[in-house]
């Protein structure tokens, strides 16, 4: 099969008004912020983490997702650059992606925004600004923003992450995307739901808000009571997987499962998010070799959705 790639290899290759936007309550930007669907509903998307060790082209990966019934797609930005490297029509992806009754609703990049040096960081925001680009001719509404570049090295002030993040929000403004602070349970910044919300608030934009994860909410030791401080504006996408009974110190990305084949509280999070009121992307996330192996991709891709709904359905 050759080998794959998860999202931390690539890497390693590679004030109050606001707050209300993220605590619960009566959001201040609600009224320029319209709901996407029904509060306290979920929708159903392919983070394409999910085929990587097939290897597919974005066409294939629309397909497969529009096949499975699929709400939305969270493509990786590496696969749409790909594609219009060799000749393809980002226009015409719209297209297909609209076609198959599918929304991008996020995207998956590694722009360093964070990172200390100022050189650097300028460098980071322009790769950002390209990606958000890119992300919204293909009719895409958000993209993931973790503390890429940040996983190692000395810890980023709070502040700084919220003064950082705020140019990241400005410049996605200018563009039409939402830059989702993402939280990353292995690295040595924003790797807590507490760190990220703190940010988010301080950066004072009505934009601002959070990616989610089930693993990395374990991996990095957040938990799962504080999701209930998170209003219906904090959590637009929520990435979904499940993890076995491994100690978080030990736990790797690649031993993410499918929904339901682990131990992670998946009620307790879901009915949680539906509480607060979220209209919320599950998006489907794992980078497990094994079921690359056991299965063919249209089988896994039927198998994430299917899961995600069982999921949900038994909720109470």
């Amino acid at each position: 099969m050759g080998q794959t790639l998860t999202r931390r290899d690539v890497l390693r290759t590679g004030a109050a008004s606001a707050g209300a936007t993220l605590l619960l309550g009566r959001s201040l930007s609600e009224a320029t912020a319209a709901a996407e669907q029904q509060v306290g509903s979920f929708r159903y998307c392919l983070n394409t983490a999910l085929l990587r060790g097939y290897r597919l082209g974005i066409l294939e990966q629309v397909e497969l997702a529009g096949g499975a019934g699929y709400d939305g797609i969270e493509p990786w930005i590496a696969d749409v650059q790909k594609y219009a490297a060799s000749g393809g029509s980002l226009p015409d992806l719209k297209r297909r992606i609209a076609d198959r009754g599918l929304v991008v609703e996020s995207a998956i990049g590694f722009a360093p925004w964070i990172v200390e040096d100022a050189g650097e960081r300028a460098k980071g925001l322009e790769q950002a600004r390209r990606e958000m680009e890119l992300v919204s001719q293909i009719g895409g509404k958000r993209i993931a923003a973790p503390p890429a570049g940040a996983v190692e090295g000395p810890a980023i002030p709070l502040s700084a992450v919220a003064e950082r993040y705020r140019a990241l929000l400005e410049a996605g403004a200018a563009i039409g995307v939402v830059a989702q602070l993402e939280v990353w349970g292995f690295a040595k910044n924003v790797s807590r739901v507490s760190e990220a919300a703190y940010a988010a608030i301080e950066a004072g934009h009505p934009d601002a808000c959070l990616l989610l994860d089930v693993y990395h909410l374990y991996k990095g030791g957040s938990g799962y009571q504080g999701l209930r401080q998170l209003s219906r504006q904090a959590v637009r996408v929520m990435h979904m997987n499940d993890y076995p009974a491994i100690p978080r110190e030990r736990i790797e990305d690649k031993d993410r499962v499918l929904p339901g084949e682990g131990v992670a509280p998946l009620s307790e999070v879901l009915s949680t998010l539906r509480a607060n009121g979220c209209a919320t992307a599950l998006s489907i996330e794992i980078f497990n070799e094994g079921y690359w192996k056991k299965y063919d991709a249209k089988t896994l891709t039927a198998l994430g959705l299917e899961r995600m709904r069982r999921a949900v359905a038994g909720l109470r």
